[in-house]
């Protein structure tokens, strides 16, 4: 199965399917979602095929696919995919049959299509899976470019208050990082000999000056993406106004394009220029997880304060990719993965508490846990896997960035540390002013908040549950694919791992 071109495959058919679903009659909604949903999961399907199929030990490079697209340009049609981007696309594969099957009914009440809100999310996976699996660099910003136009339709058209303000406001922001891009990849093009092939490319040596530049262009784009401090304020806005499904894929997906792309482009195509603004981002990763942490604790919307708790995250992976060390970057490449989890795991559930309650405000809650109580134990695991609790998921990946950061630079994993503090305050506060303590009699008004998950919230909760789990405690299927793509990640900008103290200070191997 390894010629199979599993990429190429995998991109186009949510496309066709979305087209399937949006044609379908608007006065057969349940088909559509059907239709949809047994689509997901045939992506699902030929995802894991391709996780079987691929050689950890082998090229750092598999599946590759090369097309002509615009000869005169170089531009090509150029699939690949090293261990960073095979979990993200499985990340994806996983997170939107279960977002398909909890958005059941979420557009129901905007009263616009409902064909089309299930076709935009097909066309959402479409973009995203195409986006991590580009090895070409204009390829790559098509469709970083492309995604925002379904997430921007799912927020504008299905959202709740404030929908309109919140879409222009996240497509103003990503268009604007996308043209700081879109300049460094026309000067990337001029200074490396007119083409856009990633592996090409990693070979040209750049000026120092021109470096920096291009290296600031594309940081940019993608720190607005992430977000990091201080691009994240179109994120709370964005979170707080999407449905709960698409804002668990915003989160949980979308946002990892920004560290992916970081990954991907910034370090192995700059590496001096990463070197020289490595201080400056592990700044903005700290003042993230703390700044973030802060607001969170004061929020009073549900969706609000998930949105705040993911800056804070997103802090954690930019300090484990500028610490440059390979169990930094495993840890922030696998609390990519584990934040997706986790956060869309929260998100889904808050979506299912909002939809009983009819509001995201937490003080209309107060003991909900008393009529739902299912729902209320998963709400509680979600946020203690937020929150890294040993045993979870995203415990294991915060523990790698710490560690692997506390060898290189100590102050910067210190601070950081506090964060984890900050967050079991903002993630039990959350928990008990919505599901513990005395009921609040406005509750039992509500004809939802007497029904606990059904059978298809469970089976939503169940898988994410299940990996949270499965992950925090046996993470090495997953490491063993990510590991040799983060050290050649660091081969690139020449950093190995600290030899062992001697004399009380720490050594660089090979520096």
């Amino acid at each position: 199965m390894s010629n199979f071109p599993f990429l190429s495959v995998l991109t186009v058919a949510p496309l066709v399917g979305a087209l399937v679903v949006a044609f379908l009659p608007r006065h057969r909604p349940e088909l559509a979602k059907q239709v949809a949903f047994v689509w997901s999961l045939l992506v699902l399907v030929l995802s894991v095929v391709m996780w079987v199929s691929f050689n950890a030990g082998g090229d750092r490079f598999q599946f590759r696919e090369s097309y002509s697209w615009i000869p005169n340009w170089g531009v090509r049609f150029t699939f690949a995919a090293d261990g960073i981007a095979l979990v993200m696309l499985m990340l994806i594969a996983v997170l939107v049959p279960l977002v398909i099957l909890a958005s059941w009914h979420d557009a129901e009440s905007s009263k616009r299509s409902i064909p089309v809100y299930f076709a935009l999310l097909l066309i959402l996976e479409s973009t995203m899976i195409g986006v991590f699996a580009a090895a070409d660099v204009f390829l790559f910003y098509v469709f970083f470019e492309v995604m925002l136009v379904p997430m921007y339709f799912l927020i504008g058209s299905y959202g709740g208050h404030q929908r309109q303000y919140a879409a222009v406001k996240f497509f103003l922001y990503s268009l604007v990082g996308g043209l700081f891009m879109l300049a460094a990849v026309i000067g990337l093009w001029v200074v490396g000999g007119k083409t856009f092939d990633w592996q090409a490319l990693s070979q040209v040596d750049i000026s120092t000056g021109t470096e920096r530049w291009l290296f600031l262009g594309f940081f940019l784009a993608f720190a607005i993406k992430a977000p990091f401090f201080p691009f994240h304020t179109w994120l709370p806005d964005a979170g707080g106004a999407a449905p709960a499904g698409a804002a668990a894929l915003l989160v949980g997906v979308l946002d990892k394009v920004g560290t992916f792309g970081i990954l991907r482009y910034c370090l192995p195509l700059f590496p001096e220029a990463s070197k020289w603004f490595a201080p400056w981002a592990l700044a903005l990763g700290v003042i993230g997880i703390i700044y973030a942490a802060l607001l969170a604790v004061g929020q009073n919307d549900l969706k609000r304060l998930v949105s705040y708790t993911s800056i804070a995250h997103f802090g954690f992976i930019g300090v484990g990719i500028f610490a440059f060390t390979t169990q930094a970057g495993t840890g922030a490449v696998l609390y990519m993965l584990n934040h997706g989890l986790a956060t869309g795991l929260l998100f889904l559930v808050v979506g299912m508490l909002i939809s009983r309650r009819g509001s995201s405000l937490i003080s209309d809650f107060g003991g909900a846990g008393n009529l739902v109580p299912v729902l209320a134990g998963v709400l509680f695991f979600a946020g203690l896997a937020s929150l890294a609790l040993p045993g979870t998921a995203p415990f294991i990946s915060e523990f790698l960035v710490l560690i692997g950061t506390f060898t290189v630079n100590k102050p910067v994993a210190v601070i950081a540390t506090v964060g984890i503090i900050l967050a079991a305050a903002y993630v039990l506060w959350m928990v008990q002013r919505t599901t513990q303590g005395t009921l609040n009699p406005a509750l039992t008004e509500v004809d939802g908040m007497r029904r606990d998950l059904n059978l298809r919230e469970k089976v939503v909760v169940a898988p994410l549950v299940a990996l949270i789990v499965l992950l925090g405690f046996y993470p090495k299927p997953v490491t063993d694919v990510i590991n040799p793509a983060v050290q050649a990640t660091m081969d690139d900008i020449g950093r190995t791992d600290p030899a062992p103290t001697v004399g009380g200070t720490v050594q660089e191997a090979g520096r």
